[in-house]
């Protein structure tokens, strides 16, 4: 792996924006969120098999079987990434859910120090610990409410997903397509127990699952994925805050669904700190060395 700032950042900002429709069409769509997933993933898996095989050259079982347990491992986190969050959004207000979300960068953090000895630098623990506080004003306008689960799931999906972007960075040659992949077969097995009739639903459900699994839930999962090639996970993950941002609209925009002023304080809190996380940071470089991973150099984050 080695350094390349910003176009990690590029990437993670990308993913971000195309995720960030999921929750529009999971509203839009006006099913429980055992369907939405069951139904995503079974669109999902044949574009990423498809892309493997544009992108990659094929052979997804020989690539499968040279990163066996890493690629298990990412599937498994994937699905129950996405699986938690389709819920959570079906369960409690969406600006809630995003910002929730936005928490990832401490948990990356965290975990990129224990996987990959990635030490982060004062300057991205100032931003973590600022959007930290942006989080806790969110959530503080939900405890004892009816919509504290949904929030627990969007915990759930976004420890998952900090932990995941971890493993990705460790294993940097494995292949995305295939992860992704079997994250979608995972989510079918997974779903499929508990959905009811996901075939009988109107034009506007379809629609919206088409929308979601066909073209920007796998854009965006596999531009995110991806990212961690090229920067630290702790610096990816506080380009989440760009999905908390867009889907906050998106969800005034489409359903009045007006976020009250805490989320409006926190939310710019957020943003706030991944601003200062970032800036000036684009040709820094680590300055304590390498360390070998995988049969790989991996440039310690500063």
């Amino acid at each position: 792996m080695h350094i390349d700032r910003r176009k990690g950042w590029g990437l993670a900002a990308l993913g971000m924006l195309l995720v960030s429709t999921d929750s529009y069409f999971i509203r839009l769509s006006e099913l429980n969120g055992w369907n939405v997933a069951f139904l995503v993933g079974c669109l999902s898996l044949p574009v990423q098999l498809v892309a493997q095989r544009v992108v990659d050259g094929g052979k997804p079982l020989a690539a499968f079987r040279q990163y066996r347990r890493p690629l298990l491992i990412v599937g498994a986190l994937s699905a129950v990434s996405q699986i938690s969050f389709i819920t959570a959004v079906t369960k409690t207000n969406v600006s809630n859910v995003v910002v929730i979300v936005a928490a990832a960068p401490v948990i990356a953090a965290i975990v990129g120090r224990i996987m990959l000895g990635e030490r982060t630098s004062r300057q991205v623990w100032l931003a973590i610990l600022i959007t930290i506080a942006g989080v806790v004003i969110v959530v503080s306008g939900s405890v004892g409410e009816p919509n504290l689960v949904g929030d627990f799931l969007a915990l759930v999906a976004i420890v998952a997903f900090a932990i995941n972007m971890n493993v990705w960075r460790r294993y940097s040659d494995m292949s995305r397509f295939v992860g992704l992949a079997l994250a979608a077969m995972i989510s079918i097995v997974i779903t499929v127990w508990f959905i009811d009739n996901p075939f009988g639903h109107d034009q506007r459900a379809y629609f919206s699952v088409v929308c979601m699994g066909l073209l920007f839930n796998p854009m965006g999962r596999i531009a995110h994925t991806n990212a961690p090639r090229f920067a630290p996970a702790a610096e990816i993950a506080l380009f989440v805050p760009v999905e908390t941002l867009a889907a906050t609209a998106w969800a005034w925009i489409a359903f009045s669904e007006k976020p009250v002023a805490a989320t409006f304080i926190g939310g710019g809190i957020v943003i706030f700190g991944m601003i200062v996380g970032t800036y000036g940071r684009a040709s820094a470089r680590s300055d304590l060395g390498c360390e070998t991973v995988s049969g790989e150099e991996v440039t310690q984050g500063t």
